[in-house]
Order: structure tokens, then C-alpha cells, then sequence
């Protein structure tokens, strides 16, 4: 059996060895042999005051999706041919469990699965010959996420592995065609066991909670700047775009949202379906909140003159209402066509032979 060497192993051997200079190297050697044989994927753990601390994920970990155990997590471990060592198990707040036989805390947030299991494996080595041990988290608590706001399938999940913020709005069903232009973060107030913000996002803070805003087409293309791990507690907000609504004698008046281009008079009752037959292209009116709060303000524009690029085609502003007026001329010869139709249709037609 291949038993890991510690430092206790040192401590008492290192006095005999230590008296002259071939014990000095067998010791250095001893050392080394050690260092050979440390579980590989294990975090290291900076230990003060005696009190097991956290260890956070190392930079070349940051692409690693597995899952890692958090506050709050119900685990099942498994020592075969142990089932007296066997059982569940909750990490409590700070991070640690408790395990049969062992009398110091187990550092288990932070870790995968497969970690932990080593780790418990190396600690029953001083009592069990080769245990087999195996660590399954069977409740996830500790990465609760919300997502909020324009998104097709709002709601809060459990996450039980690392997941970047545009798969989650993958998750969500995506955004919804109100959405605007940003997506926010708002982080938990509770510190980050694990990891240490690094991610690149315009940061406010808004008492004890912090919020990162990333630009929705940034996230969506997989940028890495805006593309960050979500972590637990964070809500996911997607604001909804600022409004411009097109009403009147228009085909399908609505209200249409301000996204990534501007958008003109013209196009704006293009995309309402273009003036109705009774429509007037002239004179129609835009209202428009003014920016200070301070009233409202009304312009008349002509739509044949902007089609013929007789005057400027205007960019509309969020909240800005266009109504297209009715022309009357169109409106009487509508109604007369309307009650001439059936009237026609309705009259026996007669045919008139040759004499």
C-alpha cells in the first residue's frame, strides 16, 4: 500500500537524520518523495489560527465547468466496505463538514466533488488500508440564480455546475424582443467564497450590493468581457428597450422598442405597416417628452417630402408618440366606395341582345 507522507512522518524521523550530513539528504529526499505523491486536483488550503480556510479557484481552473460545493449543500459519502463512515452530510455556512472519526473541520466548499472524496480518502489512510471513497452532492442549495426582467422564461434556478451569464439567458428562453441593450448583474451581498471578481463590466454599487452591466449583444456573442461565470445569488436583469409608439390611421399601430439602431419617422411606420388607406402622409404629428421633464412638445412632419428627401428623415427619441391624422378626402372616398360596392354587386345584371 502507497501511504502518503506527512509531516508528522518528518517530525519524527527528522532528529535521527538529521546528525549528519547523509541524514540531511535522505531527508531532503524523504521530502521529495512526498511532494511525488500528493493527490493530484487537490486544492491547497492556507491554514492560520488553526482554522481551515478557504481556497479559492486558481486562475487556470477558469474554464473548468464542473461543479463546486457551496454552503448549504446536502452531500452523500460513500466509504466501501465503511458503511458505519458512510452517509449524508450538510456543508454549513462556513463552508466545512463534519465526517465520522475525524475530529478536525473538512474544508468542502470550493471543491468538486472528486477533491473532496480525495481529500477524505488521504485522512481515513491513517485508519482504513486503501478506502474507497466517493462524494456526491445529491441537493443543490448553495448557487441559487433569478432572471428577471425582458426575457422569454423568467424565473430561478439551481445551478449544479459553473455556467457562463449567456447560456443561462439560453436557459431562460433568451431575450425577449422588448429587451434593451444592457444586461445587469446584481451580485449578492454576501462575499464569494470561491472566486475573486475579475471580470471586465462597468461596476456600481448600490448599498451593500454591487451591479455589473454588460452590453446584451456582447454577452449574447460569447465575448469574454461580458460573458462571465454567474455566481451564486447573482439576479440577472435584462431592462426592457426604451419605447416609441406609432398610433393613428396606420395598418397596425403599437408600440415599437428602441434596440440597437435609431429609428426614423419613416421607418418607424414602415415597421407599423405603412399608412392606412384613409392615411394622411402630410402633417403627421410627433409628440415628444422633453428631456428636463419640463412639457411636452408637438412638430409636424410631411412623409412624401421625406420620401422624395425634400426634408430630413427624423430620428425618433424613446417615449416619443407619432400619430398619423386621417385624410378626409380618402375617408369620404372610402365610405363611397364602400356603399357603391355592394350596391352594384347587388343589382341583376341584364344582358341586352342584338335587334
Amino acid at each position: 500500500m502507497m501511504r502518503m507522507l506527512t509531516k508528522d512522518h518528518f517530525t519524527s524521523i527528522g532528529p535521527a537524520l538529521n546528525q549528519s550530513g547523509l541524514g540531511r539528504i535522505a531527508l531532503l529526499a524523504l521530502a521529495t518523495i512526498g511532494l511525488m505523491f500528493t493527490a493530484p486536483g487537490s486544492l491547497a488550503v492556507a491554514q492560520q489560527d488553526n482554522k481551515p480556510a478557504i481556497a479559492r479557484v486558481s486562475a487556470n481552473a477558469g474554464d473548468d465547468t464542473r461543479y463546486r460545493i457551496g454552503p448549504g449543500d446536502v452531500l452523500t459519502i460513500v466509504v466501501r466496505k465503511a458503511p458505519e463512515l458512510s452517509g449524508p452530510v450538510r456543508v454549513d455556512q462556513r463552508g466545512v463538514i463534519r465526517i465520522p472519526m475525524i475530529s478536525e473541520d473538512i474544508q468542502a466548499a470550493c471543491r468538486t466533488e472528486s477533491e473532496l472524496a480525495t481529500e477524505i480518502r488521504t485522512l481515513y489512510l491513517e485508519y482504513k488500508k486503501d478506502p474507497s471513497v466517493e462524494v456526491f452532492v445529491t441537493d443543490f442549495q448553495s448557487r441559487p440564480v433569478s432572471v428577471i426582467g425582458a426575457i422569454n422564461s423568467p424565473g430561478q434556478y439551481r445551478l449544479q455546475r459553473q455556467v457562463r451569464l449567456n447560456e443561462l439567458l439560453t436557459f431562460s428562453g433568451g431575450p425577449a424582443t422588448r429587451a434593451g441593450r444592457t444586461i445587469n448583474v446584481v451580485h449578492s451581498s454576501a462575499p464569494n467564497l470561491c472566486v475573486a471578481p475579475s471580470d471586465k463590466a462597468t461596476s456600481d454599487k448600490v448599498g451593500d450590493e454591487e451591479i455589473s452591466v454588460y452590453s446584451l449583444n456582447d454577452t449574447l456573442a460569447g465575448k469574454r468581457e461580458a460573458n462571465p461565470f454567474v455566481q451564486a445569488g447573482d439576479i440577472i436583469q435584462v431592462p426592457e428597450a426604451d419605447q416609441i409608439f406609432i398610433i393613428g390611421h396606420v395598418s397596425q399601430p403599437q408600440a415599437i422598442a428602441l434596440r440597437d439602431k435609431p429609428i426614423t419617422i419613416s421607418r418607424a411606420i414602415a415597421m407599423a405597416g405603412g399608412t392606412a388607406r384613409d392615411g394622411k402622409t402630410s402633417n403627421i404629428k410627433i409628440i415628444r417628452q422633453m428631456p428636463d421633464g419640463t412639457g411636452k412638445r408637438e412638430f409636424f412632419v410631411n412623409l412624401k417630402d421625406i420620401q422624395q428627401q425634400k426634408a430630413p428623415d427624423i430620428a425618433l427619441m424613446a417615449n416619443d408618440i407619432v400619430e398619423v391624422p386621417a385624410s378626409i378626402g380618402k375617408t369620404v372616398l372610402g365610405f363611397f366606395t364602400g356603399a357603391i360596392g355592394p350596391t352594384i354587386s347587388n343589382t341583376a345584371v341584364r344582358s341586352i341582345g342584338v335587334p
